[in-house]
């Protein structure tokens, strides 16, 4: 496959604080990735929605709110009626350690708190996308 890797990254819910989402976005880009930047306030479908429609490899789920244990498993949930298994879910934010191994045990990728390098982010989706998409 001679394209670039396609990113999906949103904010889900009330959470209004976007800036981390937009460095992040730039980074990957950066990176050489093709991404998608949704904005604020999306549901899980719509992000879900997006995702299918834009034919990404992975989705980045920027989450502040707290919410994270109710987002993760709804978009985990949706890509699986839609047949997403070969889509990275990833994201990072303000997520207790213990939640993060939870949501990775319901099939949720690596996460990723703040002040993560954008270097070893971008690293991450490419070496998984490179196993898991035929790249």
């Amino acid at each position: 496959m001679n394209r670039p890797i396609r990113v999906l990254v949103a904010k889900v819910g009330l959470d209004g604080h976007d800036r981390g989402a937009k460095v992040i976005a730039t980074a990957l880009r950066d990176h050489g990735m093709e991404v998608i930047y949704t904005g604020l306030r999306q549901t899980p479908e719509m992000v879900v929605n997006a995702a299918l429609q834009e034919d990404v490899d992975a989705i980045g789920i920027s989450i502040l709110s707290g919410a994270h244990m109710t987002v993760f498993p709804k978009i985990i949930k949706l890509m699986k009626e839609k047949n997403m298994d070969d889509v990275l879910l990833t994201g990072g934010g303000i997520i207790p350690e213990d939640d993060m191994k939870l949501l990775n045990e319901m099939g949720v990728g690596k996460l990723f708190a703040p002040g993560t390098a954008t270097t070893e982010i971008a690293t991450h989706i490419t070496d998984w996308v490179k196993q898991n998409r035929n790249f």
